[in-house]
């Protein structure tokens, strides 16, 4: 084990990565230990050029960025994770970086998490006047992050505040900006942890405090609280350093005391004129549904999948191959039935008497869905996310308009039918007239694969075969009649 001591930053360690990816040294046999000191955290992200044994090797730009944020995580491991996946990248892994991955999906959560707490300290720091006798800085600011992101997030506040001197103080660190260099201590000395902390007496602070908690009450509606989503969006940790934070508990309270009656403060109900009424959940804002796959948020399958994958095919195909959901290949690829089980779709299609170009491929939920095993991704059934996926399903079927839906599986089944069937079996070689469109039943692909029995594996095998026979049957006696 090669232990690595270094200064804490991401500019020391981008250092002495370059160096061991040199040497050929693999993560395994890496030990990182650090010792927090001052660097260049405030430089823009460089690219980082890693030459490993075989020779030099840009790294993509996007996993420059995300090693840059990954950085800021606190973690015991968050310097031996950013070489791991630098090493995998390095020597062609490219799906290391990645959400798919158990390497990139960590190092993409790690990411999301840091920009969430960038937007944090932009929206939840307050900065505070100091008397003008006092001396620069004009304005302070405390703030507890949950991560090292101050390096990130204080160049948002140059330009917002001008010329102004301020100082932002946080446990672990201080970035002083003077109106024209900003400057990163650390580790945050006590005088200025002290400055930025301390209430002064002048009226002017504390006017200016009173005047943002009256601003804060008259806005609040209790119509529209939700404690949950507030929570979520305004994490109780932040709410001592607010001056509206102690606010927060008695108004929640109120609002479900039967304040939520009311789409206004109570002070301001008070107040001559005519109350307003309105039932809660019409206070809710109205919020714009997805218009594109790329979009969609409808469950939490997109958080882990790499991209979803929409469906291929003519959009005047009479057939329509619905699978269940993207597997591992096609996750990553983004397109369906790529993988092994769709050389057995292509295969049986071909016995059919039918091509890839003549149908449309695509499945019933539009995410991968899996579990990490080791290294691989397992494959993990669909279930509550069969429903809200039906609406992509439904705009390819009216897209599409097709003669012939052939459910590959169970799941596919239950996404056209909108229930869950009680068995495959039932409706497999019974052709269903469902919407003015044949459904045919069969079984999917994979089911094949994973058949152990040979002489079971050919039964499935036939029976797919003789379902898409069937579908082609079927469409071209509908366009006979046409």
């Amino acid at each position: 084990m090669q232990r690595v001591d270094f200064d804490g930053t991401f500019a020391g360690w981008r250092k002495e990565a370059r160096q061991l990816l040199q040497a050929g040294i693999p993560p395994a046999q890496v030990s990182w230990q650090e010792s927090r000191g001052l660097g260049d955290l405030f430089d823009e992200p460089a690219e980082v050029v890693a030459p490993p044994p075989s020779g030099a090797i840009r790294i993509p730009p996007q996993l420059a960025e995300a090693l840059t944020y990954a950085a800021c995580f606190r973690s015991d491991d968050r310097w031996a994770l950013l070489y791991q996946v630098l090493w995998r990248v390095a020597r062609g892994e490219r799906a290391a970086m990645l959400a798919g991955d158990e390497d990139g999906s960590e190092l993409q959560r790690r990411v999301k998490a840091i920009r969430r707490e960038i937007h944090h300290v932009h929206a939840f720091l307050r900065f505070r006047p100091r008397a003008e006798s006092a001396g620069p800085p004009a304005w302070v600011a405390w703030h507890q992050p949950a991560h090292d992101v101050l390096a990130l997030a204080a160049p948002h506040f140059c330009d917002r505040m001008g010329n102004s001197s301020w100082l932002i103080a946080t446990p672990e660190a201080a970035a002083l900006w003077d109106g024209q260099a900003l400057q990163l201590v650390e580790p945050c000395p006590a005088e200025l942890q002290r400055l930025a902390r301390q209430t002064p007496e002048d009226d002017d602070r504390n006017a200016g405090d009173e005047l943002w908690r009256a601003y804060y009450r008259s806005t609040f509606n209790p119509a529209r609280a939700n404690p949950r989503t507030l929570r979520g969006n305004m994490p109780a940790r932040f709410w001592k350093d607010l001056p509206e934070g102690p606010l927060i508990p008695a108004l929640l309270s109120e609002a479900r005391a039967g304040a939520q009656r009311l789409a206004q403060a109570e002070a301001v109900g008070r107040q001559s004129g005519r109350e307003v009424l309105i039932a809660a959940e019409r206070a809710q804002p109205e919020r714009p549904l997805p218009t594109t796959l790329d979009e969609c948020r409808r469950c939490e399958l997109w958080e882990k999948a790499t991209q979803p994958v929409a469906g291929e095919g003519p959009r005047t195909a009479r057939i329509l191959l619905l699978g269940e959901q993207p597997g591992d290949q096609e996750d990553l690829a983004g397109r369906p039935f790529v993988g092994p089980a769709g050389q057995v779709l292509m295969a049986a299609l071909a016995e059919a008497g039918l091509e890839r170009s003549e149908v449309f491929l695509t499945n019933a939920v539009k995410h991968f869905k899996w579990i990490p095993q080791g290294r691989r991704r397992k494959h993990v059934t669909p279930g509550p996310e069969i429903a809200p996926c039906r609406y992509w399903l439904e705009q390819e079927l009216h897209d599409i308009q097709p003669t012939v839906v052939v459910a590959l599986g169970s799941t596919a089944l239950e996404a056209l039918l909108k229930r869950k069937p009680r068995g495959l079996a039932q409706f497999m070689g019974r052709p269903l007239r469902l919407d003015e469109r044949w459904i045919i039943a069969t079984y999917h692909p994979s089911y094949i694969l994973r058949t152990p029995d040979a002489e079971q594996q050919d039964q499935a095998r036939q029976a797919l075969v003789a379902a898409l026979r069937e579908a082609r049957a079927l469409a071209a006696g509908s366009t006979a009649e046409g």
